[in-house]
């Protein structure tokens, strides 16, 4: 018998930084760096979509890629881009896709507003059925501050603090009448509806007793003497009244937030995209230079005169790339543009429905993700 023996083989050597001096210590080659910070945009479809959050995924770089906080205060960015009373877009940049997610998902569904929870029909004679009505009164946007109501319970009594109370009565006489929003009255001090009880928390006005009316006045509240409640579109549609159909009913609105029903939700829409970045990869001139312009539905691309005569392409407006690839179809203009997308850079727009201005908005978010996060620490310790 013959006895074998096997060595190991020998390890591999490691390679470090030091082991490239084109590639200074501390940094990526890059290839690298790009792969790391930019999403590449291929014809088929997108490359390099992950986000490289290990801290030691380039260690044999000599590179840290922990994020420490101090890093992220030096490069973290908020340029604010076009404002205006109901849409706002600014760039957030040197954060992470899921940060910027956390404040899109906090916008749709956690900032709080008031809308019309409550409606109490006294009389529909319309063609609009009952039900219909009320899930059409609840998806009015209200102009008013939520910060200054309270949010209500199952068991607690309507005040002026928790409710806002709106009225609306319209008879169509002859002809037809279409029923708009700005019908909805404001009742500052309460319901007007009579109501057959003895309950001794009702307060008695003249003789009788009402379904609810407020200790208070909510004109005396806040700002709303010279800024009344009420809806914040005039001309939105709420029913269509032939001869002598009407509506009678007092709506009833409450705080509350868009993950219970979206007619709570502060937001039309609130997105992010990451920033386009196009380059052309080599001289693009005369026909090739007019063809490429055209390729481009968004305007992406222009054409300047060089000091040869020639027409030359050259990048205008890459923020306003969509990403429809028209411009790399074909495998000759793969090898002259390039599309690419920066990972850490996000174009984020906020479309406000008429409660809060949109920049009011994001600062509540960047409160409750405040919250969050303090209620995580304590939780932790």
């Amino acid at each position: 018998m013959s006895c074998i023996t096997s060595e190991a083989p020998p390890p591999k050597p490691k390679i470090s930084a030091l082991d490239m001096p084109d590639v200074p210590m501390g940094r990526l080659p890059p290839h690298l760096e790009r792969q790391r910070t930019r999403v590449l945009c291929n014809s088929d479809a997108p490359t390099h979509t992950e986000s490289v959050l290990s801290s030691g995924a380039y260690a044999s770089m000599e590179l840290d890629n922990s994020g420490l906080l101090g890093h992220f205060k030096d490069n973290f960015e908020v340029d604010v881009i076009r404002l205006n009373e109901d849409e706002m877009e600014f760039d957030m940049i040197g954060i992470d896709a899921s940060v910027a997610n956390a404040f899109r998902r906090i916008l749709i569904a956690e900032v709080p507003t008031m809308a019309i929870e409550k409606v109490l029909i006294a009389n529909n004679t319309s063609v609009v059925q009952d039900e219909v009505l009320a899930h059409r009164l609840g998806l009015i946007p209200i102009k008013v501050d939520p910060r200054v109501f309270d949010y209500i319970s199952e068991n607690d009594t309507p005040n002026e603090k928790n409710t806002i109370v709106f009225k609306l009565h319209v008879r169509c006489t002859h002809g037809r009448l279409t029923v708009k929003s700005d019908e909805l009255q404001w009742l500052p001090h309460g319901s007007g509806f009579l109501v057959e009880t003895e309950n001794p928390q009702l307060i008695q006005k003249s003789g009788s007793k009402t379904y609810t009316s407020f200790g208070r006045s909510q004109a005396e509240m806040s700002d709303f003497e010279s800024n009344p409640i009420g809806p914040k579109h005039e001309d939105i549609i709420i029913a269509k009244l032939g001869t002598g159909q009407e509506i009678e009913l007092e709506a009833h609105a409450v705080k509350g937030m868009g993950k219970t029903h979206a007619k709570w939700s502060p937001v039309a829409t609130a997105w992010y995209r990451m920033l386009p970045e196009v380059e052309l990869l080599e001289d693009v001139e005369d026909v090739l230079a007019e063809e490429l312009k055209q390729k481009c539905p968004v305007k992406v691309f222009d054409i300047e005169d060089t000091l040869e005569g020639k027409k030359k392409a050259f990048v205008a407006n890459p923020r306003a790339c969509t990403l429809c690839r028209e411009c790399i179809r074909g495998e000759e203009w793969q090898k002259r543009v390039a599309l690419r997308r920066v990972k850490d850079h996000f174009i984020f727009t906020i479309e406000s429905t008429g409660a809060l201005p949109p920049e009011v908005l994001f600062t509540e978010a960047v409160k409750i993700l405040e919250d969050k996060c303090e209620r995580v620490l304590s939780e932790l310790s």
